[in-house]
């Protein structure tokens, strides 16, 4: 086995201090460029790789993390991205790594601003950001280049605010994607049914949006002639008010027996065909959220689509952890895989365990 290079083989060989050979590694300041080239030269030629999870914990600094999602409740899609911060966390707990958990209203524009604030009130080393709209968004992202705090992305993909990195599907392609599993079995229907959550006739997230052009850019493509029946639902309704626009809705639309919902309440029209015990309604949904699951598994929901919610805030930790400790490269795009769960493989889908 090859005798490994250390750091003062290094400073040994070019003439230089450890010291200087070290900030040099970590690209600090106060190195003149001839020294720098000096040193540089020096490792290429010993082909140096620095231990960087050995220098980090060397370092022995501590590092702070804010995490900014939507308020949520403990089925929602954001439960299980805010347990994948949560084991990052507790993974790399060894270099001194801390997060806050910050939660806001989809709804409500100065509720993002303000919570967003709580992290400029102290020291922060890195922000993981649920984006609301571009303008909004861009008034805490301007200020992070400002201070040269990076950031990731997380559900929402806006190139122009200029991220560290971004994960999440391709909603486009998620939504193109569900069209066409969904008519694998409409393919004979002449009316579909789109659920939607609302607030004042504000859909819940840009993604739901994008995947929304993606599944009517599939269906004006290849199924021109059906009829897309939007059925609107009130974010914050009970179950009361709830059911009687389901039965008013089937009422009036009697022929239709397909229904896809973009988001993660596909539960909400599961649990009505269940008590209603309604066998003739086919439903396709998004997440595997516990409630989601029971209705796949009691055959009220017939598809979902997964994108790992869990890995999605496993990895925007990850990434900052990488970019900010380890002073590494990280990639810019990270897109989720899009799978398709039924009743027959919803037991074998699991956490991917990073």
């Amino acid at each position: 086995m090859a005798e490994r290079i250390r750091i003062k083989d290094i400073a040994l060989k070019a003439g230089v201090s450890v010291g200087t050979v070290d900030r040099v590694l970590h690209k600090r300041p106060n190195v003149s460029e001839k020294v720098r080239e000096k040193v540089e030269k020096v490792l290429k030629e010993q082909n140096y790789e620095p231990n960087m999870y050995a220098s980090a914990l060397a370092y022995n600094k501590s590092y702070h993390f804010c995490v900014l999602i939507p308020s949520h409740d403990q089925v929602a899609y954001w439960e299980e991205v805010e347990q994948g911060v949560k084991k990052a966390t507790e993974v790399r707990k060894d270099f001194h790594i801390s997060v806050s958990l910050l939660y806001y209203d989809r709804f409500d524009s100065e509720n993002f601003l303000q919570e967003a604030e709580k992290c400029f009130d102290g020291k922060f080393d890195g922000m993981v950001i649920v984006p609301t709209t571009l303008d909004v968004t861009k008034v805490i992202t301007d200020r992070l280049h400002s201070q040269n705090i990076p950031f990731v992305l997380l559900d929402s993909y806006m190139p122009d605010l200029r991220p560290l990195a971004f994960f999440g599907q391709d909603s486009f392609a998620s939504g193109y994607f569900a069209a066409r599993m969904l008519m694998l079995i409409a393919s004979e229907e002449r009316e579909i049914m789109l659920m939607k959550i609302t607030k004042d006739g504000i859909v819940v997230s840009k993604q739901q949006d994008n995947r929304e052009v993606g599944f009517r850019h599939y269906m004006k493509d290849h199924f021109p002639s059906v009829k897309i029946v939007p059925l609107e639902l009130p974010f914050f309704g009970s179950r009361q008010k709830n059911d009687a626009i389901f039965n008013e809705f089937f009422s009036l639309h009697p022929d239709i027996h397909h229904c896809i919902t973009l988001g993660s309440k596909a539960h909400i029209l599961g649990e009505y065909l269940l008590r209603s015990n309604r066998r003739d309604i086919q439903i396709m949904g998004y997440d595997m959220v516990k409630k989601n699951a029971e209705c796949l598994s009691k055959g009220s929901i017939s598809f979902l689509i997964a994108q790992h919610a869990y890995q999605q805030g496993y990895s925007c930790i990850d990434a900052l952890f990488k970019a900010v400790v380890l002073k590494t490269t990280v990639p810019a795009i990270n897109y989720m895989p899009i799978e398709l769960l039924t009743p027959e493989n919803v037991n074998f889908y699991r956490r991917m365990q990073l």
